[in-house]
């Protein structure tokens, strides 16, 4: 068996394996979540356990038990208090739904009247009637999804999955971390061994400082448009904001859909010029602190993504995978971007790139 055939085999059989996987997890993909959400936990403490462990004074088991415990400990009240927080003002949204569309609904007409001064084309056009059936048309959607969350007993499952299953798989990742990737490590072919460690190594820098630093991102952010939108007094502000700054993993949707929802909020409140700018201040001071300071100190700019890439990655593991395509996107990312350009330093090692 010549040299270009054990080569083709061998691209037939890696093709091969990542089709398998990916069509396992879009099989399974419904039980995988508490699994991921797991695996991502380990991968987020892997380091502190590292340094517990240095001198050997304390065993691994010992040490993932610990601080998965703390973990837990400050992640849960954390949870509770902000959820204590979204439910209230979720409850006071839904409560004070009608009384927003009719405020809004009477602030466009306004805007859509004086619009018709300086268009008179616009004068024939029955916008109230289509105001009416569009918003109509506009909430069936949310009422089909609120059906299908009531009736889909599949939603309360995976909340109990997260909550007894991720932590005990974070605790075998977390004892058992280095022994899974030592196996893997094995069993690769010696005589591509020192490739692919660089390329593990090379993946690892990019998605410890994608995700470590972009998961500060969203805090920060989400703690500055939440504080900035409560100080505007702006009902569900706090929400808006938090909501804004986790959704800012994707590269400009989080910063562009808060603003959006703001702008609605503060028009339909107060409809006055002077609250806009607040609001206005607010989220161009998050963007002004998150382009100069926030990502450029704690994410980096030699992670080797694009923004681009990246937004595209996060799209498209969404469509394909929901919420868990989302969380596995950016891993994924790395790894196809570091194998592309493998890819093509050997292309251009090639005698076909250097063939005159």
């Amino acid at each position: 068996m010549n040299k270009q055939s054990i080569n083709n085999q061998r691209y037939i059989l890696i093709f091969g394996v990542f089709l398998l996987t990916g069509v396992l997890m879009y099989m399974l993909r419904s039980v995988l979540l508490p699994f991921v959400v797991g695996i991502l936990v380990a991968y987020f403490l892997d380091p502190l356990v590292n340094r517990l462990t240095f001198n050997g004074k304390v065993s691994r088991s010992l040490a993932s038990i610990g601080i998965l415990i703390l973990f837990l400990l400050i992640l849960l009240p954390i949870l509770v208090f902000l959820g204590g927080i979204a439910f209230s003002q979720v409850s006071d949204f839904v409560v004070n739904l009608p009384e927003y569309i009719n405020t809004f609904k009477g602030k466009f007409l306004e805007l859509f009247q004086k619009t018709q001064e300086y268009f008179p084309a616009l004068a024939s056009a029955d916008i109230e009637k289509a105001w009416q059936g569009n918003v109509g048309d506009s909430l069936k959607p949310f009422a089909v999804v609120v059906r299908k969350i009531i009736s889909n007993g599949f939603a309360f499952i995976n909340v109990i999955s997260l909550l007894l299953i991720s932590p005990v798989v974070a605790f075998y990742m977390l004892r058992d971390w280095h022994e899974f990737t030592r196996k893997i490590l094995d069993l690769v072919p010696k005589k591509h061994s020192k490739a692919v460690k660089d390329g593990v190594k090379e993946i690892n820098r990019i998605i410890s400082g994608y995700l470590r630093g972009q998961f500060l991102v969203c805090v920060a952010l989400g703690t500055f448009y939440s504080c900035g939108l409560w100080l505007v007094n702006l009902h569900l502000g706090v929400l808006v904001g938090f909501l804004a700054g986790m959704i800012s993993f994707i590269p400009y949707v989080g910063s562009i859909s808060g603003f959006l929802m703001a702008m609605v909020l503060v028009v339909t409140q107060y409809g006055t010029m002077a609250k806009i700018i607040e609001v206005v201040v607010v989220f161009g001071l998050g963007q002004f602190l998150e382009g100069n300071f926030l990502t450029p100190k704690l994410v980096g700019e030699n992670i080797g993504l694009h923004p681009v890439w990246v937004m595209f990655a996060l799209l498209a593991g969404g469509v394909l995978l929901g919420l868990l395509g989302m969380i596995i996107a950016v891993p994924v990312a790395a790894c196809i971007g570091v194998l592309l350009r493998y890819l093509i330093n050997n292309y251009k090692k090639s005698a076909i790139y250097l063939e005159k």
